[in-house]
């Protein structure tokens, strides 16, 4: 059976912080820090929402953690300025490794699944607007079942959709929470450490592999499979 790798899309495949020109534009030289607040709150209030079972989708989480960012380091932008953020977080950029790994990957025969807490639909978009739609047999999303990683149904979800067992699918992410989620549901797991500052949780799940991008994810792939 061929080996099923699931890719998270935001942080992992797309750059996140590819709104920095933009909010540079806006606000100058706290754009950084206000990208980082409004990542960190993103996702938190994905793990809340997911707690609560008190769902709406990540877009919308997107929002209201912009919204948090805003008042965090008190800066006022207009309804248009927020428009304009939200509607380029849609299309935002790969990172410069992602197409030539993912090719690369593609042509060892792993199955190849965009596995994201975002709706399909703004999944689509952002594969397609980078280049990278085709190399993927499909996206699997945890809206369908209206709550987000690391649930473990979320990653129940994933192999029931493509007919994957544990044993034999690969998660691959830079998120830390994402690979102890996917490790903990019986899969293994590839953490991305695309910065030396980046730090893995303590605990006692660790990742099977680590690689600094996709282009050596392959070789970190071949020598633990």
């Amino acid at each position: 059976m061929a080996t099923t790798l699931a890719f998270d899309v935001y942080g992992t495949l797309i750059n996140t912080h590819g709104v920095l020109s933009l909010l540079d534009d806006m606000i100058g030289d706290n754009a950084q820090a206000f990208s980082n607040t409004w990542r960190e709150k993103q996702l938190e209030y994905s793990f809340r929402r997911g707690l609560m079972q008190n769902y709406i989708p990540f877009s919308l989480c997107t929002k209201h953690a912009l919204d948090y960012a805003c008042l965090a380091h008190k800066t006022e932008l207009s309804q248009d300025q927020k428009g304009q953020l939200l509607e380029l977080y849609k299309t935002l950029p790969a990172f410069d490794d992602v197409k030539a790994g993912l090719e690369q990957l593609k042509a060892k025969d792993y199955r190849l699944f965009a596995f994201s807490n975002g709706a399909a639909d703004a999944v689509h978009t952002l594969l397609e607007t980078a280049g990278i739609s085709e190399l993927f047999e499909g996206v699997v999303s945890a809206d369908d079942i209206k709550t987000f990683k690391p649930n473990p149904g979320v990653y129940s979800h994933f192999l029931r959709e493509t007919n994957s067992t544990g044993a034999n699918t690969w998660l691959v992410s830079s998120n830390p929470f994402d690979v102890t989620g996917a490790i903990s549901h019986g899969m293994r797991a590839a953490w991305i450490q695309r910065s030396k500052e980046s730090i893995f949780d303590p605990w006692e799940i660790q990742p099977n592999t680590i690689a600094t991008d996709l282009l050596d994810l392959k070789a970190k792939l071949e020598s633990v499979n």
